[in-house]
């Protein structure tokens, strides 16, 4: 069965957006899903929102993961501090969130089927990231194939999932050329892991080092640094 809706992981920030924006140009309807787990970065949650409203999604839901172990990463851990201008000296960095990516896309499976999807998006990059594991093309495969033995609509065949991680092998810098020319406003983005109580991006943690590496690299001007949260 081909299906034109698609499930976007939407977590607010540049990857997923774009994810959305290559969803949207390919004929999909989208059912943008984001989730609230404790981060310290809400305001991406904010940025999420105004995203699926400028571009078109059919539904947006914000689902609560309550993390049984919240102490093991930076970003659910208020106690501890976010590592700063140290991107790529640990193999598998402290901002690592225990099974984020397979709780997202488990709980992005349990809509899809039901809404006949047939795709999952997630921003999922394994060329120039922070060395997450739940990133890599290996688990994105396994979890394909387990979505399709695990649920009703896969064994019977009338629906065949794919994970669809379109960035999984572009550099930031592809990635920001193509957000540019899908027209997407980086003014609704954020990618930072620790920002300040305005949600200003602090510039030093990973994410914002490797945001930076991919506007100089594709040779333009980030526009989303605001002031103030609206």
């Amino acid at each position: 069965m081909t299906s034109s809706r698609a499930v976007v992981l939407l977590s607010g920030g540049l990857d997923s957006a774009t994810c959305l924006l290559i969803a949207r140009q390919e004929g999909r309807e989208v059912f943008a899903l984001s989730f609230d787990y404790g981060q310290r970065h809400r305001v991406e949650l904010k940025r999420a929102k105004e995203l699926a409203a400028r571009y078109g999604a059919a539904e947006h839901r914000v689902l609560r993961i309550d993390l049984p172990g919240s102490e093991a990463s930076v970003l659910t851990d208020p106690s501890r501090a976010v590592p700063r201008n140290r991107l790529g000296e640990e193999a598998i960095p402290s901002t690592y969130v225990p099974a984020r990516n397979t709780l997202f896309l488990a709980h992005a499976l349990a809509w899809a089927e039901p809404l006949a999807a047939a795709e999952i998006f997630l921003g999922a990059n394994a060329l120039d990231y922070s060395g997450y594991p739940d990133c890599r093309p290996e688990f994105l495969e396994a979890f394909e194939k387990t979505a399709n033995l695990a649920t009703k609509a896969g064994v019977e065949g009338s629906i065949r999932f794919r994970i669809r991680a379109p960035l999984l092998s572009m550099t930031k810098g592809q990635i920001v050329a193509r957000a540019a020319a899908l027209g997407l406003d980086f003014r609704l983005t954020s990618s930072c892991y620790d920002p300040s109580p305005e949600g200003l991006p602090c510039g030093a943690c990973d994410s914002c080092l490797l945001r930076a590496k991919g506007f100089q690299e594709a040779g333009l001007k980030d526009s989303a640094i605001r002031t103030t949260i609206e």
